[in-house]
């Protein structure tokens, strides 16, 4: 029986590690090639030894009017507001929808339901005439500020605090005096961790990588996010330099790693949260 099991977990342990140096292979793939030249990348497209053509391939990529200073700072100003209102404002909400006992909480949460059906492709054009109408077609704000409408955010939150936030809790907090916004901020804010830092990664990974609301919105090009740029790396019509292409996609996918390490031990609090309640 013993030795039954021992097989078992090196099954699962072998099938673990082809997963993750599967999940991993792009981006060592991605790496690679940005130290590789064009040619190179043409020649042979997958390789895992790296090249000499590092410095030529930032050289050529900083010479297309690629500023990655510029683009680091907008991208970042734009997802880390984005990520900030959507989680806050959309537990604020789930708190509404689980521990107040109103007249129309079923049907306004059928109506957020209801919303998360609608593409956001069609509301674009209406969004974008809004906008201009009020001239700020250019500004970063625009990007952020509807991120406090998130219906899916929402029922997720709702979801995770049903079971994890003990109404007793609340009503033994008010009866010390404590304020409405006192209890979210400290009381729920704390226990909700997990689901936030989980939404928190998505979030942040969707607005770094969001190409389509910013191309629409922003043609000041001190304005452009790092997709935009990315998407402008093309060469003339002789040539495209792929080296630099995939350094500037290199450049981009390091904060999303960075922001997954910091927040990742809470995912796995919450899986293990989870677990335990099952």
């Amino acid at each position: 029986m013993a030795k039954n099991q021992n097989v078992k977990k090196t099954i699962i342990f072998i099938i673990c590690v082809f997963l993750a140096i599967l999940s991993l292979f792009p981006f060592v793939i991605m790496i690679v090639n940005s130290t590789r030249s064009t040619t190179e990348i043409q020649q042979h497209a997958v390789s895992l030894i790296p090249s000499v053509y590092f410095s030529k391939n930032l050289k050529i990529l900083l010479g297309k009017s690629f500023n990655p200073a510029v683009g680091f700072m907008n991208s970042l100003i734009v997802s880390i507001g984005t990520t900030a209102l959507a989680t806050y404002f959309s537990t604020l909400t789930a708190y509404a929808l689980v521990v107040y006992d109103w007249k129309f909480r079923d049907a306004f949460f059928s109506f957020i339901m209801a919303i998360m059906m609608i593409p956001a492709q069609i509301t674009m054009i209406g969004f974008y005439q809004m906008v201009y109408k009020i001239h700020m077609t250019n500004h970063l704000s625009m990007l952020i500020l509807p991120a406090i409408a998130s219906p899916s955010m929402v029922f997720f939150m709702r979801q995770y605090m049903k079971p994890a936030l003990s109404l007793e809790i609340v009503q033994s907090a008010r009866i010390d005096g404590a304020k409405e916004f006192f209890i979210f901020n400290h009381i729920v804010l704390p226990i909700m961790k997990p689901a936030i830092a989980t939404q928190a990664i998505f979030t942040f990974v969707s607005s770094w990588n969001n190409l389509f609301t910013p191309l629409i919105l922003l043609t000041d090009q001190k304005k452009y996010t790092l997709p935009i740029m990315v998407s402008l790396l093309r060469g003339d019509i002789y040539k495209t330099e792929y080296g630099s292409i995939y350094l500037g996609l290199t450049l981009t996918a390091v904060p999303l790693i960075v922001a997954y390490l910091l927040l990742s031990k809470y995912i796995i609090a919450g899986v293990a949260l989870g677990s335990v309640k099952g």
